[in-house]
């Protein structure tokens, strides 16, 4: 009996790579899916995968320990600080504190000079600089003239007596109105505003005030609180103004103060 040939095992299989490739296919898949598994492990368990997936590719024996002891994941946790506790702005604090102490000086120049406040004379605000005092230069000083009168040192030496008591520094500011003024002892309205200033000056350091606390600033006629067409006008723009400066500045809408 002739023995069938067997076709098989003379002809070549091109399609076994297939096999291979498969494997490898499923096992990188695998190695993935470990990977992703793993992914939200802690670093002392994910070093110990990859030192055993090193070692179990390189056929290689380990040399020390794969557990780390002992393993980060097992430490307890420790308790989260507690939020320390919000304190209030320092400078909030302080331009609140400064505030209340410049509406105490505005007080206290109310009372001081409350007849001359009831006649419309003098002025009182708080502002963005300090406290403002508002006095017209017809309560101090002569038409044309930089020399205080008698009643007006009376009543400045009440102001002193309140500018003593707080260490502000103080600005003392002399204005006119646009007329023009042209004499020996002062050439134009700016000598006359400076010297005026310069004269309120003088009787607060005689009055116990620090010089080195006062400033006095002529404007002349270039700050008009009024208009120059009036007779009343004029009257308010000639003035001294005195500003209790603040430490700390901030801006604020100016307030009349009340008595």
């Amino acid at each position: 009996m002739r023995r069938r040939r067997r076709y098989d095992d003379d002809q070549d299989n091109h399609d076994r790579w297939l096999v291979s490739y498969a494997d490898f296919i499923t096992l990188l898949f695998a190695f993935f899916v470990v990977m992703y598994a793993v992914s939200s492990v802690n670093d002392g368990k994910y070093r110990i995968l990859s030192d055993s997936l090193g070692i179990a590719f390189s056929g290689l024996r380990p040399q020390a320990p794969l557990i780390d002891s002992p393993i980060e994941s097992q430490r307890p946790a420790l308790p989260l600080p507690m939020p320390a506790p919000r304190r209030a702005n320092p400078n909030v604090t302080a331009v609140k504190k400064e505030r209340e102490q410049m509406t105490g000086i505005a007080r206290d120049l109310l009372a001081a000079m409350a007849p001359l406040i009831d006649q419309g004379k003098v002025r009182v605000t708080q502002t963005d600089r300090g406290v403002s005092v508002e006095i017209n230069a017809s309560v101090l000083f002569a038409p044309a003239e930089a020399k205080l009168s008698q009643q007006s040192e009376k009543t400045l030496r009440a102001v002193a007596e309140v500018l003593t008591k707080v260490d502000n520094s103080i600005q003392v500011e002399g204005h006119t109105d646009n007329m023009r003024i042209n004499n020996p002892i002062f050439p134009s309205n700016w000598e006359l505003s400076a010297v005026r200033a310069s004269s309120v000056v003088r009787l607060f350091v005689d009055a116990g005030i620090n010089e080195k606390r006062l400033l006095a600033v002529g404007h002349g006629a270039n700050q008009p609180v009024d208009s120059n067409d009036t007779a009343e006008g004029r009257l308010r723009n000639r003035r001294v103004q005195l500003m209790i400066l603040s430490k700390i500045p901030e801006t604020i809408t100016e307030v009349p103060i009340q008595p």
